[in-house]
């Protein structure tokens, strides 16, 4: 009933920018904000992509659960912006953050394990401010907070909600090889003194995990209370791989929502690429034979939207 519900209503996502201050030592944040509108979408673009929206359009709504998105290294705000504006189709507020020294253009922190707690204290940041500080918070359901994250913004989404990195048992995974000797991060995930300590965030009540990078041991992901929808590629890539996420879903409660994009690599999670960032970015951008990422993206975003509908308790109220 509470699914028909929203799927019977479709609005039309809008969206802005907004800036995180810089507090306490910590950077500013940029963050897109997609939220419901009753205006009819038009084709926006924004950097290297075409969205489907209103910029600044009012908000249709109340009462709105909100979704923060995590991108993967190097990536950006925009890296899923499909799945940004179906869910704020759907009537959720969506609030995707570029992870300063992790991502496009502004990424020399990346190889440095302090960015393994920076992220997740980049969503709290983006938390705080949506709920204390953003101009349109009144429209918020309290306590309705989800996140969504691929890759390193997996990694981020478990941190997030109560899982314990391990670096010992992580470094045979991910430091495999040559690997472990010409990526500089190896140099520091396999010392024997290396420890992370991300800070988990109790306000977040849902997680969808994408193709995430596994720093984690079964214990570790065993303090995860929270209900999570898991996603793998079969085919893997960029230090990701189908058996590293087979061992997050193992180690996770039982009834974990489990899902494999067949035939898929590692970056079919992005957004599908129009033509110019598919001649400029292949690797991020071509798929294996036979899969098809746009209809991929139709399936997985409507499985996602119906998730945060379960989890995130009830309807936004029109």
């Amino acid at each position: 009933m509470l699914g028909g519900f929203l799927h019977a209503t479709v609005w039309a996502a809008g969206f802005a920018r907004v800036t995180v201050p810089a507090e306490g030592g910590q950077p500013p944040l940029q963050a897109m904000v997609w939220t419901p509108c009753s205006q009819p979408p038009q084709p926006q673009t924004v950097g290297p992509f075409t969205l489907q929206g209103t910029p600044g359009c009012a908000i249709r709504g109340r009462d709105l659960p909100l979704v923060v998105i995590s991108h993967g290294q190097g990536g950006t705000l925009l890296g899923h912006h499909d799945t940004a504006t179906a869910l704020a189709d759907a009537g959720f507020v969506v609030a995707a953050l570029n992870h300063p020294g992790d991502t496009y253009g502004d990424d020399g922190r990346a190889q440095q394990l302090g960015i393994f707690e920076s992220r997740p204290r980049d969503v709290s940041r983006l938390v705080d401010f949506m709920t204390q500080r953003w101009s349109q918070r009144a429209v918020l359901r309290p306590g309705a907070i989800g996140v969504f994250g691929f890759s390193r913004g997996g990694y981020t989404g478990l941190a997030l909600v109560g899982a314990r990195p391990n670096l010992q048992a992580a470094s045979p995974r991910i430091c495999q090889g040559l690997t472990r000797w010409l990526v500089p991060l190896c140099w520091r995930v396999s010392a024997s003194d290396a420890r992370i300590q991300p800070k988990a965030d109790p306000r977040i009540r849902a997680a969808v995990i994408v193709d995430p990078l596994n720093l984690f041991d079964a214990a570790g992901l065993a303090q995860v209370r929270v209900p999570v929808q898991l996603w793998a590629s079969q085919q893997g890539g960029d230090g990701v791989k189908l058996a590293d996420v087979e061992v997050i879903r193992n180690a996770l409660p039982p009834g974990t929502e489990y899902h494999v994009a067949q035939g898929a690599g590692h970056f079919a999670y992005l957004a599908p690429c129009p033509p110019a960032l598919a001649a400029d970015a292949p690797k991020l951008c071509r798929d294996p034979d036979g899969f098809d990422r746009v209809a991929w993206h139709r399936q997985m975003n409507a499985a996602v939207v119906r998730f945060f509908q379960a989890r995130l308790n009830g309807s936004p109220t029109p």
